[in-house]
């Protein structure tokens, strides 16, 4: 794996992890590489300094690392990791299906569980809609054969 420093058209810097240069020129290429900031998807390489690995004071081969001392007791119970921030693709892929969702559907707020029956119902039109739901009331539809998805709602991007 290979981190790259990213800078957008808009001068907003971010950085990213590829499998090697190939694959990150194919996903640029794409549109698949994505401002994390504005959503823009003309990103470059910037230049970086290269990562060094020293090994000194190390006898014998210099490519290999001396072993950690061993632990004269067993480690204590780690503590439950802390939440990670969301990497920087994946906010902007969550802001991209936002941007998409209020373009494509409609609003309807706190009464999402009751449109959502009536269009199963056929009491209305079928048409795309978000809106707010309960954990139980988005469990009672489910439960009711009524398909709903929920989404991680992250804040737009400023431009």
């Amino acid at each position: 794996m290979i981190r790259y420093d990213l800078r957008c058209s808009q001068d907003h810097s971010f950085d990213g992890w590829f499998k090697d240069s190939a694959a990150f020129d194919k996903l640029a290429r794409s549109g698949l590489v994505e401002c994390p900031v504005c959503g823009g998807t003309e990103v470059s390489k910037q230049l970086m300094a290269p990562a060094v690995l020293k090994a000194s004071g190390v006898k014998g081969r210099p490519d290999r690392l001396p072993a950690a001392p061993a632990a004269a007791q067993p480690p204590a119970v780690p503590a439950p990791p802390a939440a990670k921030p969301v990497p920087a693709q994946v906010m902007a892929v969550l802001r991209r299906m936002r941007a998409e969702v209020e373009k494509h559907c409609d609003y309807v707020g706190k009464d999402f569980a009751e449109e959502a029956r009536k269009m199963h119902r056929g009491e209305s039109d079928r048409s795309g809609i978000y809106g707010e739901a309960t954990e139980a009331e988005a469990e009672a539809l489910k439960e009711e054969g009524i398909d709903v998805a929920r989404i991680p709602w992250v804040p737009r991007a400023e431009s």
